[in-house]
């Protein structure tokens, strides 16, 4: 009999225990002796002592090629292994090191911010004792309060989808009855939802002080912090669309939105730079854990561009001219800096596949930068003819002409790359959909997020071409499938809460991966089971860490 824990390592492709290399001739060798067939089909797992088959892409792996973060999945049979510490100290003098077996020789690299698999090897099996685990947790009751403690800032992409699609669902050119008041719904409904967050996230800091800092030094929950900038800023931009201008309002209002657009754009570059100091002092990533997550904190700049298009058109012309300038260079920085992440995400697709199915919905956030700066670059050129004094860098209105032409077809051009990327991302959903792969997560939103700035977007470019009607429709489309969207991932959210899915240890963004272990005495790994990927939980094996 065979242990099952050792299904997902081996199909993974992470242990192998004898050395095998391909003979010129087509065989096998084993120590340089030649191995008929039969002899090197099966094997002996030296980490629980029981009797496999390999297949044969296994045996054409070396041990080279195992492990990015060390040995892991070591059962309690393995007495033989050498401690860390003298593991530690060969990594210092880089030797390799060996289990006691003669014919395993494994690098010993040091683990990094998240286990990694290997390239294009997902673990795609889980063993029982997954599923005991997921078992002892529906039995497990835990508070209220014990369950806040896990209310991360991921949350927060729930209110960013919430009030983007209000302003989405406003920007519609073929406007109908009701169209004013369904957004309103959206607007007014997501104030609720960041009302509740920003409560319960306040419950989790005050309950537990330890999460406060230990939210902004995670590997990943670090990387959504800045989703509470966001929300913040969205909901300005709700303001400025149902409330500001056209009569709806008085002067105080408009120059209160000055003010806050203002207070928003300092907020943005502190959280942006802030979170990516933090990231490149505190993490080590690899490009094979390449994520277009690794954008998210550049998102709170990238909606910047959209908020002072909408909010220079309701403004006086003295206010709206420096609007209109701090945007397009905080949304230059956003976009430029989110198009160097696309570089590493795309040079990861080209050498390690496609992510694995859990981390797939996180693609559409490449969606977000270029979309958003579409609707921005577009709808500040067309305000800037109305607003530049007659001396304006030395031409006057000439400059505004040539700003709004070349707007115009900076934003065509990067529709494109939107939708390119739109496109991907649902061709990458196609295989995890047709074998029910997906599990919820609260980045689900990115179904939602990015693609309300495509669709911002298309609207915009149908504006700049004249009001295209096909290209119209097209973002009538986007907004229906957007709509229907929301609704879907919400009602799954729900559930998930009910499930356990979320709100539960070791579930969400809070969980401990690689070198990040959790303060909580009740939730730390014992020793035993310190750099065992395959033994800190459950969710974190099912996630492929």
């Amino acid at each position: 009999t065979w242990n099952p824990t050792c299904r997902p390592i081996l199909e993974g492709h992470l242990f192998v225990t004898e050395v095998f290399s391909k003979d010129p001739r087509g065989s096998k060798e084993k120590n340089g002796a030649t191995l008929p067939k039969s002899d090197y089909q099966h094997t002996t797992c030296s980490f629980c002592v029981c009797h496999v088959q390999l297949t044969a892409v296994c045996c054409d792996f070396t041990l080279a090629r195992t492990l990015d973060y060390g040995l892991g999945a070591m059962t309690q049979q393995s007495k033989s292994l050498p401690t860390m510490d003298h593991r530690d100290e060969d990594v210092e003098r880089g030797n390799m090191w060996s289990t006691g077996n003669s014919h395993l020789h494994i690098p010993w690299q040091r683990p990094y911010a998240t286990g990694t698999p290997l390239p294009g090897s997902p673990v795609r099996h889980r063993s029982l004792e997954d599923t005991e685990d997921d078992q002892n947790s529906n039995n497990v009751l835990l508070t209220f309060k014990e369950r806040v403690r896990h209310f991360v800032w991921t949350w927060f992409t729930m209110t960013m989808a919430t009030g983007q699609l209000a302003n989405v669902i406003l920007t519609v050119p073929y406007k109908f009855h009701g169209q004013y008041a369904i957004g309103c719904c959206f607007f007014i409904f997501n104030l609720v939802l960041i009302t509740f967050n920003v409560t319960m996230i306040s419950l989790r800091f005050y309950w537990y002080p330890s999460t406060f800092k230990a939210s902004l030094t995670h590997p990943t929950e670090s990387l959504f912090v800045p989703a509470s900038v966001v929300s913040f800023g969205t909901v300005l931009m709700n303001i400025t669309e149902y409330a500001v201008g056209n009569g709806k309002s008085g002067y105080w209002l408009e120059r209160t939105m000055v003010v806050l657009f203002w207070v928003y754009c300092g907020l943005a570059i502190t959280f942006t730079c802030g979170i990516y100091l933090i990231m490149w002092s505190t993490q080590t990533y690899t490009i094979s854990r390449m994520t277009p997550v690794w954008i998210f904190p550049a998102y709170p700049l990238l909606i910047i561009g959209p908020h002072a298009g909408k909010l220079s058109s309701r403004v006086a012309p003295e206010s709206a001219l420096p609007i209109i300038v701090g945007g397009f260079c905080l949304q230059g920085i956003g976009f430029m800096v989110s198009l160097m992440v696309y570089a590493a995400f795309l040079y990861r697709l080209m050498t390690q596949k496609l992510p694995k199915e859990s981390l797939r919905p996180g693609m559409f956030i490449s969606v977000g930068p270029s979309g958003f700066t579409i609707a921005g670059v577009i709808t500040m050129g067309q305000n800037l003819p109305g607003c530049i004094p007659e001396n304006f860098m030395g031409v006057g209105q000439m400059a505004g002409t040539i700003s709004l032409v070349m707007a115009n077809w900076m934003g065509i051009w990067l529709w494109g790359l939107a939708i390119f990327f739109f496109i991907v991302s649902c061709g990458a959903h196609w295989s995890c959909v047709r074998h029910g792969r997906l599990q919820f997560a609260l980045t689900w939103y990115s179904f939602i997020f990015p693609n309300t700035g495509l669709t911002a977007g298309t609207f915009a470019v149908a504006r700049a071409l004249d009001a295209c009607k096909p290209i119209r429709i097209l973002g009538c489309v986007f907004t229906c499938l957007l709509v229907a969207g929301w609704f879907f991932v919400f009602g799954m959210m729900i559930r998930a809460v009910i499930l356990k899915d979320i709100l539960w240890p070791q579930k969400q963004e809070d969980r401990d991966e690689g070198g990040w272990k959790t303060e909580d005495p009740d939730l730390t790994l014992t020793k035993s089971e310190a750099g065992n990927p395959y033994a800190e939980g459950s969710s974190r094996r099912q996630a492929g860490f």
